[in-house]
């Protein structure tokens, strides 16, 4: 199965946590591949929106060919930002590192433990500019080609 996951961090050493967490993706148990885009720099999205006084993030999208369930790799995206000092003090505060489960195949999910597709990924220029990168053809279940998505997003901004 191909999942796609959304990585993102503003404290610390960015660069170096987006790579050891691309790593350690492709080391976890029943991953075939990881397939990383490369690392884009983006605004700080808080609750009320965009936050240029905050430090700003560096994302990167990873597809990951797994045969993990979707709950096992979301458990294991929390250990990994666990592992990396992740603390959920503050919803949409800043981060050591996020990991998001943007997608996976095309499975559809209103569980509030396991929302797929992401319920805001495709709001997201920084989810949607890395996937394209990587996957041309890429779709969000539900909601279309990412290409699409990100065009609408552009003509608004």
């Amino acid at each position: 199965m191909r999942a796609v996951v959304a990585l993102g961090a503003n404290l610390g050493d960015r660069v170096a946590t987006l790579r050891r967490a691309v790593a350690e993706l492709g080391a976890l148990p029943l991953v075939d591949e990881v397939r990383a885009a490369d690392i884009i720099e983006s605004v700080a999205l808080k609750l009320d929106g965009p936050d240029a006084s905050a430090p700003a993030y560096l994302n990167t999208v990873a597809i990951v060919t797994t045969r993990l369930a979707p709950s096992v790799l979301l458990s294991y995206l929390h250990a990994i930002e666990a592992k990396h000092g992740r603390e959920r003090r503050e919803r949409w505060g800043d981060r050591t590192l996020d990991l998001d489960l943007i997608s996976y195949g095309d499975v559809v999910s209103d569980d509030p433990r396991l929302l797929l597709p992401h319920p805001r990924a495709a709001e997201r220029d920084f989810v949607l500019a890395p996937w394209l990168a990587i996957d041309p053809h890429a779709e969000l279940p539900g909601r279309g080609r990412v290409a699409d998505l990100l065009a609408r997003l552009r003509e608004v901004s």
